[in-house]
């Protein structure tokens, strides 16, 4: 259910993604929601977000692994890549989940704020030592971590409105050679 959540929060936002959708696309009984929910929407949105953030963390050791020689501008090619195969392939439908909840409910819901910023430390964390890892002083790491993601929300939101994936293209493109750059070299 809380996957399923997810996946309707990124297409539909938290608004328009009731509990009823939730079930049936879970293909779960309506009475588990309350079981599995007593916090009702609110805690089922904040369990999407912070799985979407584990979610989000876990592809990063992913990506690390299947790139032949890991760099900071080859992590950042392969987590802008499973966007733009996405839209290639499925449309522009759906975009992050902890973004469309950050947009639905920053102002209005505490719990759902907390979690998003807990969502996206998260994934900025596993962004930041996958950057130590690969040579960039830790000072630099977590900075870098937050413009990386930054502008792959960004370019994500102007992809989902230009139907193109040009701004994700143009992201990996641009960051690559300073994301490159702050690694640090041994003499």
């Amino acid at each position: 259910m809380v996957f399923s959540a997810a996946q309707l929060i990124r297409r539909d936002g938290v608004a328009a993604t009731g509990m009823r959708e939730v079930a049936a696309h879970a293909g779960a009984p309506r009475g588990s929601l309350q079981h599995y929910f007593p916090g009702g929407k609110e805690q089922l949105v904040n369990e999407a977000v912070a799985w979407a953030g584990r979610y989000a963390g876990n592809r990063v050791a992913r990506f690390l692994a299947a790139l032949p020689e890991p760099t900071p501008s080859g992590l950042y090619a392969e987590m802008v890549r499973q966007w733009t195969d996405e839209y290639e392939s499925a449309g522009f439908a759906a975009g992050c989940p902890v973004a469309a909840a950050t947009v639905d409910c920053a102002e209005s819901v505490e719990s759902t704020r907390e979690a998003a910023s807990a969502a996206f430390a998260t994934w900025t964390g596993a962004v930041a030592d996958a950057l130590t890892g690969m040579g960039v002083p830790r000072e630099r790491a977590a900075p870098l971590a937050t413009l990386m993601i930054g502008a792959l929300e960004g370019a994500m939101v102007i992809a989902r409105a230009e139907q193109d994936v040009r701004a994700l293209k143009s992201v990996a493109r641009e960051l690559g050679p300073l994301l490159d750059a702050a690694v640090s070299r041994k003499d």
